[in-house]
């Protein structure tokens, strides 16, 4: 089962050390937060965007390790946003041979954030960059309708497309039925977790600090992994505070994480 281990799983990690996780778990892949972010607040502090030696650093312990970058965040679309402000980020995934980036939009102004997304996902494709939109219930792209209207503006097929986390799908109150209908070539990406039916934690908590391994909670995971097209690409996100707190080591954690996914998908 090819997998990729995301940053938000372990994001107490410098971007190198999360390739040795990676590789630890047997994973082909990572998805990658090219800076640290404040809202993380475990996270170490890096910024391969200001820094070509950190990328040359980095690129060469993946080439070391044979495992490569899918996903680089974080691309977020404000109310203010410059979208111009993204090339130097742009040009780092490029560098990284990142296949997707991520956009997450919190524009109110529908007219301003269809055109900026468009200026951005052409800015990426310049750069050989896929885009996927990663909607959830604090953004402005709520849902996953959401996110199909708004990649169906670009009309790129299996270039532009939704990122579709699969506890973001659950507290947007669709369901998996709602995700087989949607047309394959816009789901290019899945980040799998497990949860709870009933939220027991805020959503700022449960969705960046403490999800549950796959098979602990509510979610019929091997539901969603049928439901998504062949070509869809997809990580485990799986972040656990609790383990953090009881002393459970990087290593532990994601090899935990992505075990537990394997294990339910495959028993």
């Amino acid at each position: 089962m090819k997998l990729a281990l995301d940053h938000l799983t372990v994001t107490d990690t410098t971007p190198i050390d999360l390739v040795r996780a990676a590789e630890a778990t047997q994973c082909e892949s990572f998805c990658l937060f090219m800076q640290s972010l404040e809202v993380l607040p475990r996270m170490p502090e890096f910024n391969l965007i200001g820094s070509s030696a950190e990328q040359r650093d980095l690129k060469a312990a993946m080439q070391a390790s044979s495992v490569k970058l899918d996903m680089a965040y974080p691309f977020t679309l404000g109310g203010r946003t410059n979208v111009k402000d993204f090339l130097p980020g742009l040009e780092c995934a490029a560098f990284l041979e990142a296949e997707f980036v991520n956009a997450l939009v919190y524009d109110r102004d529908d007219a301003r954030r269809e055109d900026n997304f468009l200026t951005f996902a052409e800015m990426a494709m310049h750069h050989g960059l896929k885009v996927v939109v990663e909607f959830f219930p604090a953004s402005q792209i709520v849902s996953l309708e959401d996110a199909l209207a708004l990649v169906n503006l670009a009309d790129r097929p299996y270039e532009v497309g939704v990122n579709v986390d699969l506890l973001h799908l659950m507290r947007s109150g669709a369901a998996l039925e709602d995700l087989k209908a949607a047309p394959d070539a816009f789901i290019l990406f899945a980040q799998i977790c497990d949860a709870p039916l009933e939220p027991h934690l805020t959503r700022d908590e449960e969705a960046s600090a403490q999800r549950s391994l796959a098979g602990e909670g509510g979610f019929d995971i091997p539901g969603f992994i049928a439901a998504l097209p062949a070509h869809c690409q997809m990580s485990v996100e799986i972040p656990q505070e609790d383990a953090i707190l009881s002393g459970e080591s990087v290593i532990e954690r994601a090899q935990n994480a992505v075990r537990s996914v394997r294990q339910i998908c495959y028993p």
